[in-house]
């Protein structure tokens, strides 16, 4: 069987069988002389995924410095609190005991349990600190503002303190928790917070 005349300028080119779509030649790039294969359009099927780094998109909100700011004051304050409600309520107990031994208990059982009061209120607090802490990470608008609320009441406290304290370990005390609560209520109530808190969670 003859394929025609190998020399026929109008048939098909040495080596290519009649009835194939013409190839490029060796070492010839599509666009020079041969179309390229069709592209498909973009815009269909799935949407293209968004870049890597994006917040919400695989790559986690990293917390505001100010944020994490809050979170160690919070950890220190719980940590004062609960050593000082320990103390205080060694403390208590050592002397109820001692009005005991000298028959003067009856008479110191009211202060002692005023005494011991404070001290779970202490405690309390230390606990509330630590659990807004731990919270910060995954925590809501809840969190936010169960701090603020807590922050401003350390703040009257702080204040109360100071006043009632005579320049002794009372005022010192208060001193510390107030420059404390006062920035962490600053920290809560900027625009950095109110993102960190109400940010999308996947």
């Amino acid at each position: 069987m003859s394929f025609g005349d190998p020399n026929n300028p109008y048939g098909p080119p040495q080596g290519q069988q009649p009835g194939y779509p013409p190839q490029p030649p060796q070492g010839q790039q599509p666009g020079y002389g041969y179309p390229a294969a069709p592209q498909a359009p973009a815009g269909y099927g799935y949407p293209s995924a968004p870049p890597l780094g994006q917040p919400g998109y695989g790559v986690p909100m990293e917390m505001p410095g100010l944020m994490k700011t809050a979170r160690v004051l919070l950890f220190i304050l719980a940590g004062f609190q609960l050593l000082f409600g320990l103390i205080a309520g060694v403390a208590i107990g050592a002397l109820q005991d001692a009005s005991n031994g000298v028959g003067t208990g009856d008479s110191t059982d009211g202060l002692a349990g005023l005494g011991f009061l404070i001290v779970g209120l202490l405690l309390a607090l230390g606990a509330l600190s630590i659990f807004l802490g731990v919270k910060f990470k995954n925590g809501g608008s809840g969190i936010r503002i169960t701090t603020i609320i807590y922050s401003a009441l350390m703040i009257l406290g702080g204040i109360t303190n100071i006043a009632n304290g005579a320049n002794g370990s009372a005022t010192f005390g208060g001193l510390i928790s107030l420059a404390m609560a006062g920035i962490i209520l600053a920290s809560m109530v900027t625009s950095s917070a109110s993102t960190w808190f109400n940010r999308p969670r996947y």
